[in-house]
């Protein structure tokens, strides 16, 4: 009987202890939530005050405050906590905060810019136009940002200066006027992360690593240093990589300021409400151009309402800024094409005409070369082959070395095809494209090898050149493929530009080499270009739109080679299409006078969301202000773009011939008086094209004129890949050429 009565008040005690426990607290996220702006109540000085007081519970919770490009906040929330505020009316939406990454000398001379002539002279450089760039912060002391010879700050300047870990004011200067670091969202996701159970949180590795980190703008990873002095670095005398492309390193706008938003963290990626905050306060500060290296990692495509980079750039462009963005580097597969809005300029990568040869005989068998896949006893003193895939090409050559390779050869795979980039490798060791490869692992099966890498150095006036890198992001527009993306192409290959200190020029923890300058390549490299770009025509025609400064690169591009002939795309060997390489390569020795421009503003944009589906108050979740949707859908096709993309239903496959009209709008902004005139060319004779009027008369007084273009065609003469062509407009001194893209879809 005792016994029972014991296990009775253990049971007992046991009970009352479990039902003490408290559950645990509902997990928190990050989210960026958008408000209607009118809705503040009077009594809250500040929007901040409101958000703090009534929408959240607890102000730690609150992240940014958003109300330059976007009207809003971010905040740590529970699900539970979401789901109120979206019954709230004066909630337009929220969304998740996710992570991004970035898409990781001679070409300034290679876009036909000159010292002392055409661009650069008329522009003065860039002087007094500031560019703005979102990346992972800037190494100040580099050469590249010297403000030698520059006047003062322009007194539009509204930013600063911020203090963080070895950065602080006197890190500023004349050319380097500002700089930013964002890293709330980074630290309330990496919080989430660690509360989760397993510590995953959807967020991968977040946490901001501070013994290899700057809470500040100073850049422990080189990237954003890198193209924040592609875009305005100054000259730089005797500049090189271990004496690879030795010269004068500058910047595409070497004279324009710099202001620098800290917004992506080495190894830890970037967060889509720091990114959204970055981009906040570059328009609040008075930046003219933004550069973004940026995009989506997941291979999908957010709706332009769900993706704070499209967002963020409409406030921007609303406010008169300039955005070049990266086109993604997951190409030559189709549709992989990033940052896809309309009213952001989106960049692929292509080729200059300057390369590191080196000539290879021999070598060991294929390897992923993967850590610990290596034997030393049959490495050491050898070297190696190894395949490209599967980890970053740096790495494999530290796995070499450290088996006790004397060397890597790094052979491509089908889907790079020839293309070569240059890397810092830790080795002595070069690349090889697709076909190389097989024909070195053939001769190493066939007999007893032997191999020897004798380098060349720095070679220029490279032909073919442009070619479209392998891994720029390719067309179709997967969201709205009326608009024809990637926009253009600009220098992206082993591109030569400013570096940290914090790392070596792999970015691998065992490389100790310091370096001032670095090569790398990425449409990350060709985006700052165009940034750059874009700021020398801001300084010589300050009165431009986003969208003309767009226009005016776009139909000056080339679309033929250093050898006149077509561009070719390096993954194929044939030539490219406007789904590679947009408008063509960037020329600014046209771009400067491009005759006729295709201008669009906010409200056309406005129309264009209406016209993929989207309804009034989707849309403001983006314009910021409340719009009306018009009774009658307008065509998204109906874009003032300089690009023209039909999009068949294929549906209509054996019916009668379909037709797609684009009325478009171009002004003057050449001589003001001009007769052009208009030649189509399609290659496909199954499509057709006609121009009406085929003529456009302009004076002092007619500066702007309309005209249709209208694409025929039955679905059945439309190939999968598409069918190309384009228009062009000429006056006899200027050439106002545009791609035509027509396509089919199959219906939902």
């Amino acid at each position: 009987m005792a016994s029972s009565m014991f296990f009775l008040f253990v049971a007992l005690q046991t009970l009352t202890l479990i039902s003490s426990f408290e559950p645990p607290p509902p997990l928190k996220k990050t989210y960026i939530i958008r408000v209607d702006e009118r809705s503040k109540p009077s009594i809250f000085p500040s929007h901040a005050d409101w958000y703090s007081a009534s929408l959240i519970s607890s102000p730690a919770d609150l992240l940014h405050v958003y109300d330059t490009v976007f009207h809003g906040f971010s905040a740590s929330l529970t699900p539970s906590e979401v789901s109120s505020l979206l019954r709230r009316p004066e909630i337009l939406a929220a969304f998740e905060d996710r992570r991004r990454r970035l898409h990781t000398t001679r070409s300034p001379q290679f876009l036909g810019l000159r010292n002392q002539q055409g661009l650069w002279s008329d522009s003065d450089y860039g002087s007094d136009v500031i560019v703005g760039v979102l990346d992972t912060g800037v190494w100040p002391e580099r050469r590249s940002f010297s403000d030698f010879n520059l006047g003062p700050i322009p007194s539009k300047w509204k930013g600063v200066c911020e203090s963080g870990v070895r950065f602080g004011p006197s890190n500023c200067n004349r050319k380097l006027i500002g700089a930013r670091f964002f890293s709330r969202g980074h630290d309330a996701a990496a919080a989430a992360a660690v509360a989760e159970v397993g510590g995953g949180g959807g967020f991968g590795t977040v946490q901001i690593n501070d013994t290899v980190e700057f809470r500040s703008p100073r850049d422990a990873d080189g990237h954003g240093s890198h193209t924040a002095s592609t875009a305005a670095g100054r000259h730089a005398f005797q500049a090189s990589m271990s004496g690879y492309a030795l010269g004068i390193a500058k910047g595409v706008a070497p004279k324009a300021r710099v202001a620098i938003y800290k917004v992506c963290w080495k190894d830890s990626g970037c967060l889509d409400s720091d990114i959204l905050a970055g981009f906040d306060r570059a328009v609040s500060d008075g930046v003219d151009v933004i550069s973004i290296s940026i995009g989506g990692g997941d291979g999908v495509a957010s709706p332009y309402y769900l993706d704070p980079i499209a967002i963020g750039s409409f406030g921007a462009a609303s406010h008169g800024v300039f955005i070049a963005s990266s086109a993604g580097n997951d190409g030559p597969t189709g549709m992989s094409v990033t940052n896809l809005a309309p009213w952001m300029t989106s960049v692929g990568a292509g080729t200059i005409d300057r390369t590191f040869p080196a000539d290879v005989a021999g070598g060991l068998s294929a390897s992923l070369c993967m850590e610990n896949s290596l034997d030393p006893k049959l490495v050491k003193g050898k070297i190696v082959i190894c395949d490209r895939g599967s980890s970053p090409r740096v790495s494999k050559g530290l796995v070499v070395k450290e088996a006790g390779g004397a060397g890597m050869i790094l052979a491509n795979g089908i889907s790079n095809g020839e293309g070569l980039v240059g890397d810092a490798h830790v080795l002595p060791a070069c690349a090889v494209g697709s076909a190389e490869g097989d024909a070195l692992k053939a001769y190493v099966a066939s007999s007893s090898a032997t191999a020897t890498i004798q380098f060349k150095g720095t070679v220029v006036g490279v032909r073919p050149a442009p070619v479209v890198a392998s891994f720029s992001g390719r067309g179709p527009n997967g969201l709205t493929p009326e608009v024809l993306k990637p926009d253009l192409i600009a220098p992206g290959v082993n591109i030569l530009a400013a570096w940290t200190d914090a790392v070596g020029p792999t970015g691998l923890d065992s490389d100790t080499r310091k370096t001032e300058f670095n090569i790398l390549s990425g449409t990350s490299m060709a985006c700052p270009h165009v940034a750059g770009a874009a700021a020398l025509l801001r300084s010589a025609h300050p009165g431009w739109s986003p969208a003309v400064v767009r226009s005016a690169l776009m139909t000056t591009a080339n679309v033929v080679d250093n050898r006149l002939q077509p561009v070719m795309d390096e993954a194929t060997g044939k030539a490219a299409s406007p789904y590679d390489f947009g408008a063509g390569h960037l020329n600014l020795d046209r771009a400067m006078d491009p005759g006729l421009v295709y201008d669009i503003g906010a409200q056309d944009y406005v129309s264009f969301l209406c016209s993929i589906g989207y309804d009034a108050k989707t849309v403001q979740v983006i314009s910021r202000q409340p719009v009306g949707c018009p009774a009658r859908k307008p065509a998204p096709e109906s874009l003032n773009y300089p690009s023209f993309s039909a999009v068949f239903d294929s549906s209509r496959k054996g019916r009668a011939a379909s037709t797609k009209t684009f009325v478009r709008t171009v002004t003057n902004v050449g001589a003001p008086n001009a007769v052009y005139k208009a030649t189509v060319v399609m290659n496909s004779k199954g499509v057709t094209a006609t121009v009406r009027p085929g003529r456009l008369v302009f004076s002092e007084s007619v500066k702007v004129q309309r005209f249709a273009l209208v694409v025929t065609g039955d679905t059945s003469s439309i190939v999968s890949d598409g069918v190309f062509g384009s228009l062009t407009w000429t006056d006899g001194k200027h050439v106002v050429r545009s791609p035509i893209v027509v396509s089919r879809v199959e219906p939902l």
